[in-house]
């Protein structure tokens, strides 16, 4: 699919894969605003027109015009941004700032990911606490049944989704229908509310209140949480559908907070803005609305995941993070990946999140701050990649929103020991695994010296021809042809086991996010061949086919492994790191009767 090219269908399926968390901001977001300043006229009028204006400037300009027209095939992502903008880059220094900004974005990333779910899945779980009697359900028995759907929800995940995913879209369409509608209704009380859509209602409430004003943009921006799902998900869908879906949930989105803000003048006791307003209006229409609203945060949450489990994959095909396993759930589509390891540290996350903070309206006092700070970090990598290509007005205009981004970042700091702290605490967890990973892959490959192909070749000259050889093909795992791993010579020189035909695979990742290319074996000398498998950093992809394909009929696949002797902390964790983690074939999924790994000791 181009990026431009789209169809119903395609806007349908992006709903339901892209617009879920931003889709479900309505549930909590004037609620968390109201329960803060008092829902007076000129406090709604102020507050509904920088949330309207928070959509146009942070999703519409930022993702969908800015960031969206920065990748070659509407791929997207934090990791593309960085891997777009490395290129462009002369200084080490800069491109170690980049890297290093990259890493604190896909941190906070998952940070956000956690805190998702816990807020969606509860908020909308409340709803309950307006059907009669269910009035008195007790905080405990909403975080239990919170709990129970969070649980099914990542037990599903080993199943893969691609056989309910079809419904996701039509639930959303469904759901965004429901909002503008009872958005609409609303507004037949207080229709006056439309006027927030003058900018000047939110620039005089910012300068008319001060600190106040400012500080009330650490709750505004949760109606823009998930805007980084529509650009992270753009390599599957392509930018054509995100963009005219977001189009019809902008209006929607729109229809419904100016619906909730007429109801919260009118009824300014309201404690559960959203809910009450449906219920007040069509009471035998509420318990359909709750089940969809229910449905509607997990499918959001469901996207949170995916988005995840794509992001780690990018991390570990772009060399950040250690090799994970890697489940591909669907037979059709190698996009559809489950990490257990990720999965399972999600939900514990979730679990406790819901433990610690209970009901939903102290999560939004959380939640934001890591938000925020992904889109700051989007805002910067966007103005230096317009910046570096001469871009000027772009440029310009894309610096004027990164100071947005920045002023939305350090009015969330005040949510720091509100339990803002949490998230940038799971944020950590990563962050540190990756720089210790990174470092310690620094290190190891210091320690590790590699053998030049010009002296290995006339050593394997000398042994092919003197030796008993083995029948067949065995394959060995390389980097770089021209920079040997020491295992292979270990095996072939010191172990004196040589096979009839050896073939040293290269799985080179390429600075493009898509793309899977391989040339034909190439002979380097008899008995030695090469053969380079070229991917884009997106890419997941079955190397066992891509073998078949090239008529490569292997009889042993030989890889290293490194046993790592060390007191030093730091690097005792890296090496954990390692013994975790799959070997490179283990990852790619090689055939297990053929593998053969050779550990070589290292002291770090």
């Amino acid at each position: 699919m181009s990026g431009d090219s789209f169809s119903i269908p395609d806007i349908v399926k992006s709903m339901g894969l892209v617009f879920g968390d931003i889709g479900t901001s309505p549930i909590y977001a004037l609620t968390a605003i109201f329960f803060l300043i008092p829902p007076t006229q000129e406090n709604v009028m102020g507050i509904l027109s920088l949330v309207i204006w928070t959509l146009t400037i942070l999703v519409t300009f930022e993702y969908t015009y800015l960031a969206m027209h920065i990748g070659k095939k509407g791929e997207g992502g934090t990791i593309v941004l960085k891997e777009t903008l490395l290129p462009l880059l002369k200084s080490g220094n800069r491109a170690a700032f980049v890297s290093l900004l990259a890493i604190v974005g896909i941190s906070l990333f998952i940070g956000d990911g956690v805190i998702t779910p816990a807020i969606s899945i509860l908020s909308a779980v409340e709803g309950l606490l307006l059907i009669p009697g269910f009035e008195a359900t007790p905080q405990t028995m909403l975080m239990i049944i919170a709990g129970v759907i969070a649980i099914l929800l990542f037990s599903f995940q080993t199943k893969g989704t691609e056989r309910v995913a079809f419904t996701f879209g039509p639930i959303m369409v469904l759901w965004f229908v429901a909002l503008a509608g009872f958005g609409m209704m609303a507004l037949i009380s207080a229709p006056a509310v439309m006027l927030a859509i003058n900018p000047m209602y939110a620039i005089n409430y910012l300068f008319g209140h001060g600190l106040d004003g400012f500080l009330i943009l650490s709750s505004v921006i949760l109606v823009a949480t998930g805007s980084e799902a529509l650009y992270a998900d753009m390599g599957q869908l392509g930018r054509g559908p995100i963009i005219r879906a977001w189009y019809i949930v902008f209006i929607a989105l729109t229809l419904n907070y100016l619906g909730q803000g007429a109801f919260a003048l009118t009824h300014p006791d309201a404690h559960n803005i959203l809910f009450e307003m449906v219920f007040s209006q069509v009471q035998m229409l509420y318990i359909p609305f709750l089940i969809l609203s229910i449905a509607a945060t997990v499918i959001a949450s469901q996207a949170m995941i995916s988005g995840i489990f794509s992001i780690v994959y990018q991390g570990i095909t772009t060399r950040i993070m250690p090799l994970l396993r890697i489940e591909y759930t669907s037979p059709q589509l190698r996009s559809q990946i489950y990490i257990d390891v990720m999965n399972w540290l999600l939900l514990f996350s979730v679990l406790i999140v819901i433990l610690i903070f209970r009901n939903s309206g102290n999560l939004t006092l959380a939640y934001g701050l890591a938000v925020s700070g992904d889109m700051a970090i989007t805002g910067i990598f966007i103005t230096m990649i317009l910046a570096y290509r001469g871009q000027i007005v772009k440029m310009l205009f894309a610096f004027c929103i990164m100071c947005v981004n920045f002023t939305f970042l350090f009015a969330t700091f005040q949510k720091i020991p509100y339990g803002g702290y949490i998230s940038l605490l799971i944020a950590a967890i990563p962050f540190i695994i990756i720089m210790i990973f990174i470092n310690g892959q620094k290190k190891l490959a210091a320690t590790l010296t590699p053998v030049p192909l010009d002296e290995f070749l006339p050593k394997f000259n000398k042994v092919y021809t003197s030796v008993n050889r083995i029948s067949g093909t065995a394959l060995f795992f390389a980097r770089d042809f021209r920079k040997l791993p020491q295992y292979i010579p270990r095996i072939m020189f010191t172990n004196t086991i040589m096979y009839d035909d050896n073939i040293i695979i290269s799985i080179i990742r390429t600075e493009q996010p898509f793309g899977v290319t391989w040339g034909v074996t190439r002979e380097l000398t008899p008995g030695l061949s090469i053969f380079e498998i070229y991917l884009g950093y997106m890419e997941i992809v079955d190397i066992g086919k891509i073998l078949k394909e090239a008529e490569i009929d292997e009889k042993t696949i030989f890889y290293g492994m490194e046993d790592i002797v060390t007191t030093h902390f730091i690097w005792r964790l890296f090496a954990a790191l390692k013994r975790l983690s799959p070997s490179m074939v283990q990852f790619y999924k090689l055939p297990s009767d053929k593998i053969h790994g050779v550990v070589t000791r290292v002291d770090m």
